[in-house]
């Protein structure tokens, strides 16, 4: 389908969105258009108006689709007709008087402190001292170390590190450059990754690569931060985005303001960033029960 096609081509290399959002919001575009062939014989977006997406949102509540993912189909169509009308290929956004139904907003997933003690020093010993060993545990200590995004993880180059200044450069949503700075020891564990990415002899640009010098892939570093998170946690999701919300819970509930961690997560407005601010509830109950005299 062609709109979609050129859709997808506009969010991926103008919009710089992941692969893994290109995917999905393809994926709800042509289900919302096998709706319009199965319930209105329309063949095009064009002839979609409000009351049919209004009629496509009540289908997908009767058949108890979550309010989550309704959320987020109807977004993908926000999405899809601003495109359409920024392009001049439709005259009027029906997206217009289409009311989001509200949801209830699921708090972050992630790891403890102590946990995250466990980790770095429990599997010190654990990683094989070759290649692959030093880049899965350089992958698991940036992660944590910046909380850059899976995506922006594996788009990291060579001559993103500046180690004069002990800082990465990071290429987020919508082409956005942003600077977090590293400590001494993840510059240490950096060199050592280094020393042994220059036996592969790839000319590759990117930082991580396979054990035969190919860019790594998402569902890569997803497997090695499931496997390591595994064996120090039972939270729900282990995933590369886990760790992520750690970073973010863990700075404010260790005294780092909001709009720093805005500005190294990359968020584009501070309300992103709020979310995290429900994690220092039990850093305010340890308090409560020093301070108070009845507590």
């Amino acid at each position: 389908m062609p709109y979609i096609s050129s859709f997808c081509d506009y969010i991926s290399h103008q919009k710089r969105y992941s692969p893994h959002t290109i995917t999905a919001y393809k994926k709800d575009l042509e289900q919302f258009h096998q709706f319009l062939l199965s319930d209105f014989q329309l063949t095009s977006f064009k002839e979609a108006n409000s009351p049919i997406i209004r009629s496509w949102i009540v289908k997908m509540i009767e058949s108890d689709i979550s309010q989550r993912s309704i959320n987020r189909k109807i977004s993908t169509l926000k999405s899809f007709y601003k495109y359409l009308l920024k392009s001049n290929q439709v005259e009027i956004n029906p997206l217009l008087k289409v009311v989001t139904p509200k949801t209830s907003k699921r708090l972050p997933v992630f790891v403890g402190e102590s946990e995250i003690s466990d980790l770095f020093s429990e599997i010190e010993g654990k990683f094989s001292q070759d290649y692959e060993g030093y880049r899965d545990e350089l992958i698991l200590e940036l992660l944590y170390a910046t909380g850059i995004r899976l995506i922006e993880l594996v788009n990291l180059q060579l001559n993103s590190i500046d180690y004069h200044n002990s800082t990465i450069k990071v290429l987020g949503k919508r082409n956005k450059e942003r600077i977090i700075p590293f400590s001494n020891n993840l510059k240490t564990k950096i060199n050592n990754y280094l020393s042994e990415r220059e036996k592969l002899q790839s000319v590759q640009p990117h930082l991580f690569l396979t054990k035969v010098g190919e860019k790594i892939y998402p569902k890569l570093v997803y497997r090695v931060v499931n496997h390591y998170l595994s064996l120090v946690t039972t939270v729900s999701k282990k995933s590369p985005h886990v760790l992520r919300h750690t970073f973010a819970t863990h700075m404010l509930n260790n005294g780092a303001d909001l709009n720093s961690i805005k500005e190294i997560l990359g968020h584009a407005n501070l309300s992103a960033t709020q979310v995290y601010t429900h994690n220092t509830i039990e850093k305010l109950k340890n308090i409560h029960k020093q301070a108070h005299p009845r507590a």
